[in-house]
């Protein structure tokens, strides 16, 4: 049976993540109680610069990032827009698909696990954000952890 569409709440098991992610740089996840601009501002502000260029889908969770001192733009998936070339270079600069191709990187990873439970997914996701900001892999990743552990 296809998995329903939607935002997740912690009342339908699904609890709702936010991931911030630099094109070509690190990633940020937090799983969030809720899904209010309330919750994420002081995510947002204590990890992105203020003046950043912020992409988003249209989800009006967002729509305050102006106000908050960041620039912004969106793509309306709504529409079936998932890319724009605004300056006609033949390059789309704007969309959301560094986070989308994370997004399910991280569910391949999770699948094995054949769901995890609310409170051991906050462990989940520090490990697979470890993981990929440590853009190591095999040993060399082992000793990454090790240092990060101990040091």
């Amino acid at each position: 049976m296809p998995q329903a569409t939607g935002r997740g709440t912690l009342e339908k098991d699904k609890p709702p993540i936010l991931g911030l992610i630099q094109r070509g740089g690190q990633v940020v996840l937090h799983m969030l109680p809720n899904v209010r601009q309330t919750t994420i501002k002081p995510i947002i502000s204590d990890t992105i610069a203020s003046g950043t260029l912020i992409h988003t889908d249209e989800y009006d969770i967002y729509a305050r990032l102006p106000a908050w001192g960041y620039s912004h733009k969106t793509v309306c998936h709504a529409s079936g827009e998932y890319a724009r070339d605004e300056d006609g270079d033949g390059f789309y600069e704007v969309h959301v698909n560094t986070i989308e191709g994370f997004w399910s990187l991280l569910r391949s990873w999770l699948r094995p696990h054949q769901g995890v439970s609310q409170d051991k997914l906050p462990p989940y996701l520090s490990f697979f954000q470890f993981v990929h900001n440590a853009r190591q892999r095999g040993k060399v990743l082992l000793g990454a952890l090790v240092e990060a552990m101990v040091g």
